[in-house]
């Protein structure tokens, strides 16, 4: 008796290898058999969950697994999915009415045949992911570091509004890759304000893979310059090493406009959540300028709190350019923040510098 979840004994199931099925995803819907909890920790955009077993099942039969035998770990999986197989099906129709599909597990072994051996015998035109989750996240692993873009980094300290530039450089037809958005998060201690919960740092790296695949090498990319970490995700080794030894485009934009593009973006939140994301950086800030910071916010004078912030973010934020390898690095005096201006005039000195 051979682990539950190992070596598919289903050879008459056609097989899908993961790069052949990324340049046809359109045409199967993907169906995630994995646990809920294995889901939510990480899944291939796009899959709907169709799980074999809830956590606390696999958890049991993972538990007969290991402390009892082989055998009673089978039979108890059997007792449990041999309740479900109607629901399996309507399941299976309700997310995938043309009957066409695709189902991994973790390694494409007996919880993805099992179901797909199910569907096969009720109509479904089924393959099975090759290798499953695992296999496809060692692929995304290695594109990340294989495929090569021809990345231009936008940098340039808080509040220069590298973001909005970003939108508009998408607005004009250009390739851009916006971390943030993938991250939910704007990369500083006030970054999750009005943000949703952020994906688990498996997931972040699944949907960057998502717009990273469809890249053309042969165009350039647009990507604001990042810290490693975004909140509580990070950027993929093979990614991050593609940003740091790319040209970078520095914006230098005057301090006072700096203070007034953040009290435009954060001014509306109620001052009890700034402060509060205020001391989460109070060790690194020194307590004599969080101290003078939370006296302007008890005062309403929300510009000395944000100019007191912003100096801290400066020095972080020249701290951590100086660590990359940038293979060019190019200072842009800005006057006042107007990004539809400034996507236009970083187009034209990459096209002048060929970048």
């Amino acid at each position: 008796m051979q682990n539950y979840d190992n070596h598919p004994a289903q050879l008459h199931l056609k097989t899908l290898p993961v790069n052949e099925f990324l340049s046809q995803q359109p045409e199967r819907v993907l169906l995630d058999v994995r646990t809920p909890g294995e889901y939510f920790q990480g899944h291939i955009p796009g899959a709907l969950n169709l799980p074999l077993f809830t956590d606390a099942e696999r958890a049991e039969v993972g538990t007969l697994y290991k402390q009892v035998s082989k055998e009673k770990a089978f039979l108890r999986g059997l007792d449990i999915a041999g309740a479900k197989l109607s629901h399996y099906i309507r399941e299976a129709m309700r997310m995938a009415p043309g009957r066409k599909v695709a189902l991994h597990c973790w390694r494409g072994g007996q919880r993805s045949g099992s179901l797909a051996t199910l569907l096969a015998f009720s109509g479904f035109d089924v393959r099975i992911l090759a290798g499953g989750y695992k296999a496809y996240r060692n692929h995304i692993l290695t594109t990340f570091s294989e495929k090569k873009l021809r990345l231009v980094v936008i940098g340039g300290k808080t509040g220069s509004g590298k973001t909005e530039i970003l939108k508009a450089l998408a607005d004009l037809g250009e390739q851009t890759i916006d971390l943030e958005a993938l991250a939910r998060h704007k990369g500083s201690a006030f970054g999750a304000l009005g943000e949703a919960l952020q994906p688990t740092v498996e997931q972040f790296e699944n949907d960057l893979f998502l717009l990273f695949d469809k890249m053309d090498t042969s165009r350039r990319v647009w990507v604001e310059n990042e810290s490693r970490s975004i909140g509580r995700v990070f950027i993929p080794q093979g990614f991050w090493e593609q940003m740091k030894s790319s040209p970078l485009l520095q914006l230098e934009v005057p301090f006072e406009q700096r203070v007034n593009y953040l009290l435009a973006a954060y001014g509306a939140f109620p001052p009890e959540a700034l402060m509060a994301c205020l001391q989460k950086i109070q060790k690194r800030m020194g307590g004599q300028n969080v101290k003078e910071a939370l006296e302007a916010f008890h005062q309403n004078d929300l510009a000395t709190a944000t100019a007191i912030a912003l100096r801290y973010y400066d020095k972080t934020y020249a701290h951590a350019t100086s660590k990359g390898n940038f293979s060019k690095i190019q200072d842009i005096v800005v006057e006042k923040i107007a990004p539809a201006a400034m996507a236009h005039q970083l187009i034209e000195i990459a096209d002048a510098n060929d970048l």
